[in-house]
């Protein structure tokens, strides 16, 4: 998990603070683009956010910072068939709410493996896995209570502490007439044995805002903090925070209500904010990463998925914790801040990585994810040719099983994804190109292929709610490379195509609607019951793929790919 560099736009070091104080301040969202269920941890002057990762792999990505405001990605610590195999996961199933914590020495890593999400029913897989470094080794995975998901550890250690260790997690309930988020359990973890031990408690039922999940515990000044998220992962969205004297509670909720919520102020450049963790620097400063998103508009529709992003904390007299600061502009109350005081430490500046990767590395970077199944020379090689990445050919978009799809996350609305591919298809059956990619049912594909009067043919598919359609002629292409782009504004999108040795780009195909790669497009159900038939976790992601349903294993060669965020808009200036 050696680290590189962090994302576009995220050297952040030379920004004024907001406080008057020497120093940058924090700029929201600190991971830009499907990071969401964050937990954060320091260990020493390092820290770390790890974040859910569904049916793409590695599974859980992290990052980390020594100044809260500069973010490296380290990549992801699930890495291997052993500890997580996501073949046939559904959309949005597979890896959700990891917690990193460290204790003894070793890192422990608790996450969640949801093989089926449909419906009334949650099937779920929790696992508990340590290593004393995140580049591991990773001990084999050990079962952890699978009541529900969310799972997490507290390790009471410290001066006050008593040095256990405690489980919890959220239980589903799928009974008809029962709401099914049922409430946070507590049990406690033998780390010797690694397995649960003595009684099991439930500790909070929640408060009215319901769908109570995401448990975390913290001591301070002599309490026991339990901090959920609640509300639903959508609009109502929130931080809930309840205190007791004992880590198996009772549990009493702040009466002043969630500390964070976007819930009600529609205008808000920060959305759905909730599902929150804390960390404290050595000063004994607070701060809290929690989830959000940037919709495209009031409510609108969000491509970039869930988002992380930190915020200030400070504790009242009575010992609540409270949001650090005056609210937005206009607004009142628990409101997510775009620009947030960073703790008083030595700036640590991260480089930005360059724009295009020339695949001249032993294995991807950082910023590629492949889906569902894990990088191996079976169909996916940057060695065979040197300076290429080769992609045999799997199944189609649609396929839950088999794709040779690398893709990376879409992290700014306006962005430009391009290409040098090629391959030589011989069927209909054979394609490869670059993709707009949200999940089996979603996606808008620039493909080689194979026409039989035409031959070798440049062809767009568009994939909406599972129905497939070609919005235009195919484009007959001579033999030879093709470099293929794509090209996002908001939401609005258009591919287009150039010869190897060609000046200029070509559009092909018509406007391509980039909402229906959306969370909200994704999402399929009835939100009044938690019964949903399709979820939307995951965010919009740009790829380079390859199928042949013919069996024969087409290859693919990719030169190079350049993602480049295009300036943004005043109001997407943060």
């Amino acid at each position: 998990m050696t680290a590189v560099p962090t994302a576009p736009g995220q050297d952040r070091s030379d920004r004024p603070r907001a406080d008057g104080r020497r120093g940058p301040d924090i700029v929201n969202p600190v991971l830009p683009g499907f990071h969401p269920d964050p937990s954060i941890l320091r260990v020493g002057d390092d820290y770390y956010i790890a974040t859910s990762t569904f049916e793409w792999l590695p599974g859980v990505a992290v990052h980390h910072s020594r100044d809260l405001v500069n973010w490296r990605p380290l990549g992801g610590i699930l890495r291997e068939k052993r500890l997580i195999d996501l073949t046939g996961r559904p959309d949005s199933g597979g890896v959700w709410a990891p917690c990193l914590s460290h204790t003894d020495g070793l890192f422990h890593l608790v996450y969640s493996d949801v093989t089926n999400l449909s419906g009334a029913f949650k099937d779920v897989r929790n696992h508990v896995i340590t290593a004393p470094s995140l580049d591991g080794p990773w001990s084999d995975p050990a079962p952890f209570p699978s009541h529900g998901f969310d799972p997490s550890l507290f390790h009471d250690d410290g001066p006050d502490g008593d040095g256990r260790s405690w489980a919890l997690w959220m239980e589903w309930d799928h009974r008809p007439g029962r709401h099914p988020f049922a409430g946070i359990l507590l049990q406690e973890w033998d780390r010797a044995r690694r397995r649960v031990t003595g009684p099991l408690h439930r500790i909070f039922g929640g408060t009215r805002l319901a769908h109570t999940e995401g448990p975390h515990v913290y001591r301070h000044g002599g309490w026991y903090y339990l901090m959920t998220a609640e509300g639903g992962t959508s609009w109502a969205h929130a931080v809930t925070v309840a205190r007791a004297r004992r880590p198996t509670g009772p549990y009493e909720a702040d009466p002043a209500g969630p500390l964070l919520t976007s819930a009600g102020h529609d205008r808000l450049p920060l959305q759905k904010a909730g599902h929150g963790s804390l960390v404290t620097t050595p000063d004994g400063e607070w701060y809290l990463a929690h989830l959000m998103a940037r919709p495209l508009g009031p409510l609108g529709p969000c491509v970039l998925g869930r988002e992380t992003a930190i915020q200030r904390v400070v504790w009242t007299p009575e010992g609540w914790p409270r949001l650090d600061g005056e609210p937005p502009a206009g607004h009142a109350g628990p409101l997510p801040r775009t620009v947030v005081p960073a703790p008083a430490l030595p700036p640590a500046p991260a480089p930005r990585p360059p724009a295009r990767d020339d695949f001249d590395g032993p294995r991807l970077a950082a910023p590629w994810a492949t889906l569902r199944r894990h990088p191996d020379a079976s169909w996916l090689d940057l060695s065979e040719r040197p300076g290429h990445l080769r992609l045999r050919a799997g199944q189609s978009l649609g396929s839950t099983h088999g794709q040779s799809l690398v893709a990376r996350r879409q992290q700014a609305r306006d962005f430009e994804f391009s290409a040098r591919l090629e391959a030589a298809p011989r069927s209909p059956l054979q394609m490869a190109g670059i993709v707009h990619y949200y999940n089996s049912t979603l996606w808008h594909y620039l493909h080689l292929t194979w026409d039989e009067k035409l031959g070798r043919v440049l062809r767009v598919g568009l994939c909406a709610h599972g129905r497939y359609f070609e919005p235009a002629p195919p484009v007959a292409v001579r033999p030879g490379p093709v470099d293929l782009r794509l090209t996002v504004l908001g939401a609005q999108g258009a591919f287009s195509w150039r010869g190897a040795r060609a000046a200029g780009w070509r559009r092909t195909g018509p406007d391509l609607d980039v909402t229906r790669l959306s969370d909200e497009s994704a999402t399929l159900g009835d939100p009044s019951t938690g019964h949903f038939t399709a979820w939307g976790f995951t965010g919009a992601f740009a790829g380079l793929c390859a199928q042949d349903l013919t069996g024969a294993g087409m290859t693919a060669d990719f030169a190079w790919a350049e993602y480049r965020h295009t300036p943004p808009s005043d109001d997407e200036a943060g």
